[in-house]
């Protein structure tokens, strides 16, 4: 089917306004503490998104080889134990790992529908309007919203396979994260089933080098969230006065990303009401990613009505891909 004919089925989940305005909210709370910080999810305008696509591609970046090696594994397993009809991603992005978990429902005649469900509008359009045509026998649509607030889009489970993958996770804080996942079980119906990957706790060298590249491709992609609110909000950040920081915090077992300023200077984000001076080595955190070990996993499932019923890992026990699924409730007596 040429490009030209595909109509993209595209859902927003908040008008441009709306956004901005929740975008600046949390952008003003973040510089209202001592260290300020902006979310990450702000890190995937188009270029944002481009950078990250680079940065997958490096040698010193593990994480996203080594869960599409996990992928092209189980694939075949998880549809065989779900039996899904309908194949949902959070996060989405460019939507190569997704394209394994389809062809895996093609193989076994189960593919019905797909959701991508991304903060990026660009990534979800095009990735849709190419998944329609691989799939034409599939419905194909997007959501373009925040998978932290915005779930209920989705509808009702059934027949679900829920896909939430390249260690997004870890990007939440802890604490975050329960609530998160009891909003993953509401929409999930019993025999449905939701697709982890989870980032594992290593030697240190190692994960401090995939976010430490040699090319400076994450530094770019660090500084590129200052870019986004300058474009969004307003604001008056010199991106290239600002240097990249990645290192890991053994207490809180996650790597922490960091812009620090090399000079003096006065910050405005007139959207945001900040207006900030930083001296040279004031930082701004950027984001948090989280590795766990499967212990560490299930103390974030009580009470959330989600278990791991499957753990597949790679021979180097870097990562993982964990199948959860709802809890069974008691029987009445």
């Amino acid at each position: 089917m040429p490009r030209s004919t595909v109509v993209v089925a595209l859902q927003r989940t908040q008008s441009d306004r709306d956004e901005r305005g929740d975008m600046a909210a949390e952008v003003a709370a973040g510089f209202s503490e001592p260290l300020p910080s902006i979310p990450s999810k702000y890190f995937y305008d188009d270029r944002g998104s481009r950078l990250f696509e680079e940065i997958t591609r490096l040698p010193e970046y593990y994480q996203t080889r080594t869960e599409e090696g996990i992928l092209e594994s189980v694939a075949p397993r998880v549809v065989a134990k779900v039996g899904p009809s309908e194949l949902v991603e959070l996060g989405s992005g460019a939507s190569r790992k997704v394209r394994i978990l389809l062809d895996a429902m093609t193989a076994a005649r189960r593919l019905e529908a797909c959701v991508l469900f991304d903060i990026n509008e660009g990534d979800v359009r095009e990735s849709v309007a190419r998944l329609a045509q691989l799939h034409p026998e599939a419905e194909i649509r997007g959501v373009v919203g925040d998978f932290m607030t915005d779930l209920a889009a989705l509808g009702p489970g059934g027949g679900r396979l829920l896909a939430f993958l390249g260690s997004t996770i870890g990007n939440l804080h802890p604490t975050d994260v329960p609530p998160f996942l009891r909003r993953i079980a509401s929409v999930l119906e019993s025999g449905d089933g939701f697709l982890l990957g989870v980032d594992l706790v290593k030697d240190v060298a190692r994960v401090e080098a995939a976010y430490n590249d040699s090319a400076g491709v994450t530094a770019e992609f660090n500084r590129n969230i200052l870019r986004v609110l300058n474009d969004r909000l307003g604001a008056d950040f010199e991106p290239d006065a600002f240097e990249h920081v990645a290192f890991y915090d053994v207490d809180n077992a996650w790597i922490e990303m960091r812009l620090r300023a090399t000079k003096p200077m006065r910050v405005r984000i007139p959207a945001a009401a900040v207006d900030r001076e930083l001296g040279a080595g004031d930082e701004i955190r950027t984001e948090i990613s989280c590795k766990y070990t499967r212990a560490s996993l299930e103390a974030l499932l009580a009470g959330t009505g989600l278990a791991i019923t499957d753990w597949f890992t790679d021979s180097e026990r870097l990562f993982a891909v964990a199948l959860l699924g709802r809890r069974r409730r008691p029987a009445q007596a």
